[in-house]
């Protein structure tokens, strides 16, 4: 059998706040308590492990892919919540969407500042953009 990823640690301040974002925002189930983990479960059997840390947080990246519908409700939050999000990794097109690939994407930021990305398609050949 191939490698699989199976779960990922999000280190975070805060884990109950941090999986209930995540899960507002993909309209997952809640998060479940695992040893001293919350667990957001996803569609494809990986799970992100919410776990808590004193002092500063290592920033990273966690890309979603959903369908159209997923990134509709996605927006809506967003855009309740009143957040900032961009087209772009970089964070230089606020208040934008890409439309890469024939699809839809977007950026923004959890409470602790991972940059977090909902896409409706996969990344496809770069000169096809």
């Amino acid at each position: 059998m191939p490698a699989q990823l199976n779960h990922t640690i999000v280190w975070c301040h805060d884990k109950a706040r941090s999986a209930a974002f995540l899960t507002s925002v993909l309209g997952l189930p809640a998060a479940r308590a695992f040893s001293h983990f919350l667990v957001v479960e996803l569609g494809n059997g990986v799970s992100l492990d919410f776990m808590e840390k004193p002092g500063d947080v290592a920033l990273q990246h966690y890309a979603f892919l959903v369908d159209d519908a997923g990134f509709d409700a996605g927006m809506a939050f967003i855009e309740r919540e009143g957040l900032t999000f961009w087209a772009d990794p970089a964070r230089t097109e606020a208040g934008e969407i890409n439309r890469h690939w024939g699809g839809r994407g977007v950026y923004f930021l959890d409470p602790d500042g991972h940059v977090l990305e909902l896409i409706t398609q996969p990344y496809g050949n770069i000169e096809e953009l």
